[in-house]
């Protein structure tokens, strides 16, 4: 098996266990907010223990460490409204907000990094506003909560990743992970604190346990490990098509492992096609103007 091919079945892997992070959040009985604060601990608690970390921290301008802390409250939003929108609906109508993130993006990155907006962009938020009424349409009613924060969670998926773009080559990817994710930790701690409502601080049980483990060290720190080695193997655009697919990924996982199909009709699927279609023509569109960078990584669940 060549290099490029064995990268191409690493990418797809990672993209499959992106896909379980919102199976496992319907799977865990803990809040959305207790839920992605064990995972931020626990990530980041792992990336600590490496002395590459440290050196790399220490070296950093304080500055620096602002902004990229700034960057992980909005990870921490992202993670929160996307498992309460888990929690509010199920797993495959989360994971098909979050595939309007490039959408949101579109028109997000030109205003952060500072580059020309491109016209063309405006075909693919208009291209998806038919699927999302089909999705909005395919739901139970009291589901429809749920996809108003999944869509809220893809805006900040979106705004995260244009961030994240900005300031790529300033920082090594997990020490800048470390950051964020310390920093989203810290955050969450506080809006527990002074929001007085049910704790952050709960000890999950055992079943919670093993899967949040699975969820930060299998989910997380594994295809993230991988995804770097990946992008030194394959081009930025086939790294964007392929992180495209985590939604479909998550979507048949949700009906294989929960049977999430019986809750939802034809007409949500259908715009599910629709929304997954105009995300994959997107790149053909614009791979003309611009070769996507490695940050478009930002748009899947590894988060740089």
């Amino acid at each position: 098996m060549s290099s490029t091919t064995r990268a191409h079945w690493q990418l797809h892997f990672c993209v499959l266990l992106w896909g379980f992070t919102a199976i496992l959040g319907k799977l865990i009985t803990l809040t959305a907010l207790q839920l992605v604060w064990w995972r931020m601990l626990i990530v980041c608690a792992a990336l600590l223990l490496l002395p590459r970390v440290w050196r790399e921290l220490r070296a950093m301008p304080p500055r620096r460490i602002l902004a990229y802390a700034g960057i992980g409250v909005i990870v921490a939003l992202h993670w929160l409204t996307f498992y309460s929108a888990v929690k509010l609906a199920n797993a495959s109508v989360a994971a098909t907000c979050i595939a309007l993130a490039p959408v949101f993006l579109a028109v997000i990155e030109p205003l952060v990094v500072g580059r020309r907006f491109e016209p063309r962009e405006l075909l693919l938020g208009a291209a998806v506003v038919p699927g999302v009424a089909l999705v909005v349409g395919g739901v139970p009613a009291d589901m429809r909560l749920g996809v108003a924060v999944g869509v809220l969670s893809a805006v900040f998926c979106a705004t995260f990743g244009a961030f994240n773009k900005r300031m790529a080559e300033h920082g090594g990817a997990l020490t800048v992970t470390g950051i964020e994710l310390g920093a989203g930790t810290v955050f969450l701690t506080l809006v527990t604190v002074f929001w007085h409502g049910e704790g952050t601080f709960v000890l999950p049980d055992p079943h919670d346990t093993v899967l949040l483990l699975v969820l930060a060290i299998a989910c997380t720190l594994l295809p993230f490990a991988l995804a770097l080695a990946v992008l030194r193997k394959l081009s930025a655009y086939t790294v964007q098509l392929t992180t495209n697919l985590e939604p479909v990924y998550a979507i048949i996982l949700a009906v294989i492992l929960l049977g999430e199909q019986h809750q939802l009709d034809a007409w949500f699927y259908a715009g599910v096609a629709v929304i997954l279609g105009a995300v994959f023509v997107h790149p053909l569109l614009v791979r003309s103007v611009e070769k996507p960078p490695a940050a478009v990584l930002g748009t899947a669940e590894s988060k740089q």
